[in-house]
């Protein structure tokens, strides 16, 4: 046995999917199939069956975890003879590029939102927080987007403290993967919903990842619940040219488009094009700063060929 097969056994509980899809119990499907045409990411085969093996009994669960947490904050606040602040719980979603963690986002709002007591559901993805390309150019990481370090973190992390702490109207940047920028101009406004899910590389990251003495505060000191999407790297990367192949066609071929020049490559440029990108950005990304936080997550999905999922690990 491996050293990371230990790892997961002493922290998580393994389900393979049927063991998982008996947990749904009597959850209704909600989403028919043009509302799931609408939430499936690039090149992803998801089906109705994989809603409901996968993500309708992990609503189950986060619904459970949600009222748990409102019960107790009603007691405490009973206690102390004071009206509850309007705290959303936080579910984080963290992940390498090309796994589908977008997609996965956008079915737990979709599906959480139609639970009567978090109706308000609002999703935040962390490409917003991106430095701007200027910037990133100034400071030379325009090959390292996606590191760490390429995201605005002073601003990101205050983001999250102010809707962790109730507030009203916050303000969360908006990114075009059309222009591979923040737009300057508009944003999303979060108004105190019930649950904010985080969508991002970098969401699992801790004091641990920092240099010895530095304490600054994270994304993931004010989460409450948060979710790995994973995937042998092998299947991540063939993904990541998959997609790019299918964004010359779509994305790419904007005028407007950062990647405009990638959009009339022949498929044997577009694949040595994409595995570079991958084997010099995105893989390296994946093994220093994403895959070391993933034993930090309450829940892990594993994904197998076709976007599957194989196996959920529950922490214990």
């Amino acid at each position: 046995m491996t050293t990371e097969n230990h790892i997961h056994n002493a922290l998580y509980l393994p389900f393979n999917r049927s063991q998982w899809a008996e947990l749904r119990e009597s959850v209704p499907l909600t989403l028919d199939e043009p509302e799931l045409a609408n939430l499936r990411g690039i090149n992803e085969k998801l089906s109705l069956t994989e809603v409901t093996d996968i993500y309708l009994p992990l609503s189950r669960l986060l619904n459970l975890i949600v009222g748990a947490k409102q019960k107790r904050g009603l007691v405490l606040n009973e206690f102390l003879g004071r009206k509850p602040p309007k705290r959303p719980y936080i579910i984080s979603i963290a992940g390498s590029v090309a796994v589908g963690k977008s997609t996965t986002a956008r079915i737990l709002q979709a599906l959480l939102s139609q639970w009567p007591e978090h109706p308000s559901v609002d999703l935040v993805t962390t490409d917003g927080f991106l430095y701007p390309l200027a910037e990133l150019k100034r400071r030379g990481l325009l090959q390292r987007k996606g590191f760490p370090e390429s995201y605005d973190m002073k601003m990101l992390v205050e983001f999250i403290s102010n809707v962790k702490a109730g507030n009203e109207h916050v303000k969360s940047p908006l990114y075009s993967h059309i222009t591979y920028d923040r737009i300057t101009d508009s944003y999303q406004a979060i108004e105190q919903p019930d649950i904010l899910i985080i969508e991002g590389l970098n969401v699992l990251q801790s004091g641990q990842d920092s240099a010895v003495g530095i304490q600054q505060p994270f994304v993931s000191d004010f989460v409450d619940f948060s979710i790995y999407v994973d995937a042998e790297e092998q299947l991540l990367k063939q993904w990541y040219i998959d997609r790019f192949l299918q964004f010359r066609g779509g994305a790419f071929s904007d005028e407007n488009s950062y990647f405009h020049h990638y959009a009339n490559l022949a498929d044997k440029d577009a694949k040595t094009i994409a595995a570079n990108i991958w084997d010099s950005i995105n893989g390296p990304n994946l093994k220093l700063n994403i895959e070391p936080t993933r034993d930090r997550a309450h829940l892990i999905l594993q994904k197998g060929d076709d976007h599957l999922m194989s196996q959920v690990l529950l922490r214990k």
